[in-house]
């Protein structure tokens, strides 16, 4: 100790320096750490998911969920098996026991989904991991504000412009930010064409629902032509056939009756529609449209927050004045 104490007093400068480099070196290690709410982990448990369209819940329990907790529930390190089958769908839970290698696991589940026998309707078995990391930083609501819901424009017309603007602009603005891995749009209504078929003229002209279909297909696809060489160069050559307009839809030739050509107009109705609801999100009582931003996996999620605090205050310039940007959830903001 009097050692110490004796060239502590007699190099000064040396001491000094090596408390700035230690204090500098500390002050570099805290900017560059990474701020998490959860550590890495991995959670022991996996998700066999597998649908049967238009099957009843007893005929899902029968054909797939029994089938499956049959064939893994004699894998290793497995400590509890749960299934859940609604109508549809079948979701075999699997647990394993905690410090299992689930990379191995995954792979002795799918040996034994690979020599089980299910039926050919039903789709190819899902794999589902739990993984905290994978939930969203934030949550976004875009809604019209309170005093603009007298507008003249319906409901349905307010829900498809609130997803377009979401989709179209907020949505690019967003991902653009570094460490942003995606932005995922929900709620509000999605655009969708809706072709309603009148099933009495096509019974008249003898024309089934399935010509219809197959030849709507048929039209709107993208095909490649193969290549072009000329000289030293070679060209790639594609056949462009989508429809570029419900007009174009609507012009399409769906049958030849007597020689006639029958045009998809003629049987049918083509509008622009909205597709099926599956959820209805609602921020402050009125429904809105929701934005989860994900951030990539070794980001610093409270520099993304910041980050994208910053943008949205900038988008927020460019939006309509009875348009809002709402923060739901933070998860930089969370005390623990």
């Amino acid at each position: 100790m009097r050692r110490l104490i004796e060239i502590a007093t007699e190099r000064r400068v040396t001491i000094v320096m090596l408390m700035v480099a230690i204090v500098l070196f500390g002050v570099v290690s805290l900017s560059r750490l990474k701020l998490n709410l959860l550590p890495d982990l991995s959670y022991p448990t996996l998700t066999i998911r597998t649908e049967l369209t238009g099957a009843a819940p007893v005929e899902v329990e029968n054909l797939l969920t029994k089938p499956i907790e049959e064939a893994v529930g004699v894998i290793r390190n497995v400590r509890l098996v749960r299934s859940v089958s609604r109508s549809g769908q079948s979701d075999v839970t699997l647990e394993f026991i905690w410090g299992t290698d689930m990379d191995i696991a995954g792979v002795d589940v799918r040996e034994k989904l690979d020599i089980l026998t299910l039926p050919l309707e039903a789709s190819r078995p899902l794999l589902l991991r739990f993984d905290p990391s994978s939930e969203p930083i934030m949550r976004l609501g875009l809604l019209y504000k309170e005093d603009a819901i007298g507008l003249a424009d319906s409901t349905e017309a307010r829900l498809k412009s609130l997803r377009r603007l979401a989709e179209d602009r907020i949505k690019t603005d967003l991902e653009a930010e570094e460490g942003t891995a995606a932005v995922k749009v929900s709620g509000g209504l999605e655009d969708e064409i809706e072709i309603r078929v009148d099933q009495q003229k096509l019974s008249q002209l003898g024309i089934s629902i399935d010509q219809v279909a197959a030849r709507i297909r048929a039209e709107n696809v993208n095909l490649s032509g193969g290549r072009l060489e000329e000289g030293n160069q070679r060209f790639l050559v594609r056949t462009l056939n989508e429809f570029q307009s419900i007009d174009e839809m609507r012009d399409s030739i769906v049958a030849y009756v007597a020689e006639r050509p029958v045009y998809l107009r003629d049987v049918a109705t083509v509008e622009r529609g909205y597709k099926e609801r599956e959820a209805i999100t609602r921020v402050r009582g009125r429904e809105s449209v929701e934005l989860a931003v994900y951030k990539e996996g070794d980001a610093n999620t409270v520099q993304i927050a910041k980050r994208i605090t910053a943008r949205l205050a900038t988008v927020k310039e460019s939006l309509p004045e009875e348009i809002e940007v709402v923060t739901i959830y933070d998860l930089s903001l969370i005390h623990i």
